[in-house]
């Protein structure tokens, strides 16, 4: 995956990056992918044996965590994250478990301790499970099953701590344990959506779905965003919802390339510019690639509007295409990207 990385466009974190001795993630490559956790996607944490400084809601929270000095509230210093108590004699360790927005394959995790500095938990552990249905909580944290990501990994404090995942197994929680306690800012579950193949081939889909399975292979600017946001579920609620590029001084245009859920045929694609106002681009382009590397035009050249939902109809295609290219012209930014149809064919 070649894509640039973010140099502007958002406030950088105030904490350097740690890399713990045993991690693979020298370059955390892994984090150009999306976090399967966060809370746009429909991420939640379900359950955690302490809160007591801090809840734990904080760790899937958008966005790097945030900190005023000497902001007190009864139970001490306020604090963008899950903290727990200090351990006085209580046996064992202290956990969160978190049900990923969009189960799948994952491939590496960040545990973040921004701001937390004498607070921080010396090491970590990441286990994961899947599970059918919608078990209560309760049932869930009782689970003995869990398999082990991250065993026991040291962590620095102040830091983004991340770690590559070698597991190929689709998953739809995560357990974060700390030893024994302390605070973490943020966790960061980067992988690959795997849908419930229980569920595929019900009615129309959407084969650019995050939690369908889609996912950006390759863009030719993230300067501002993530691409990776086009492919989120629901309506953008504001313009850095969506994937905005930098302002281009040449002759070419911004693109970005996306493997589909499965081979499928569209019928309908739309392109959303929702909050795109001056910054909108002029024209869209989609080329479908079929598994033999034949290119198919979908939609030519067509001129877009500022904030708004187009939707285009997509003529009767002669294969299916797991590929999709759409280029902007020249550049800017777009809400989301929707590409129904069927798998198959």
């Amino acid at each position: 995956m070649t894509a640039e990385i973010v140099t502007g466009g958002g406030k950088s974190a105030p904490h350097v990056r740690a890399h713990p001795a045993g991690s693979a993630a020298t370059a955390a490559d892994f984090t150009l992918l999306p976090d399967l956790a966060v809370r746009p996607l429909g991420g939640s944490v379900i359950w955690a044996n302490d809160e007591f400084f801090a809840e734990k809601e904080n760790l899937i929270n958008p966005g790097p965590a945030e900190y005023q000095p000497a902001t007190f509230g009864h139970k001490g210093q306020v604090y963008d994250g899950w903290e727990t108590r200090r351990h006085r004699g209580r046996p064992g360790d202290d956990f969160a478990i978190v049900r990923l927005g969009v189960p799948g394959v994952i491939r590496g995790v960040v545990v973040d301790t921004a701001w937390f500095k004498g607070n921080y938990p010396p090491a970590v552990s990441v286990a994961a499970l899947e599970v059918a249905d919608y078990p209560s909580a309760e049932s869930i944290a009782a689970r003995d099953d869990w398999e082990t990501l991250i065993d026991h990994a040291p962590v620095a404090g102040d830091s983004r701590n991340p770690f590559a995942v070698a597991s190929e197994r689709r998953w739809t929680h995560v357990k974060l344990t700390m030893h024994p306690d302390g605070g973490v800012a943020r966790l960061r579950v980067h992988g690959e959506g795997s849908p419930d193949p229980r569920l595929l081939g019900l009615g129309p889909l959407d084969l650019a779905a995050l939690e369908n399975g889609a996912l950006v292979l390759d863009c030719s600017n993230r300067f501002y965003s993530s691409p990776n946001q086009l492919l989120y579920p629901g309506l953008a609620r504001r313009m850095g919802d969506g994937w905005e590029t930098a302002r281009r001084r040449d002759d070419g245009n911004d693109w970005v390339r996306i493997r589909l859920a499965g081979p499928g045929l569209i019928r309908l694609a739309e392109i959303d510019t929702s909050y795109f106002l001056g910054n909108s681009p002029g024209a869209a382009r989609l080329t479908g690639r079929t598994n033999d590397g034949t290119e198919l035009e979908l939609l030519p050249r067509t001129d877009l509007l500022p904030d708004t939902r187009h939707q285009f109809a997509i003529a009767p295609m002669a294969a299916s295409v797991e590929e999709v290219r759409l280029d902007i012209y020249p550049d800017g930014g777009l809400a989301r990207l929707r590409l129904f149809g069927e798998l198959g064919g």
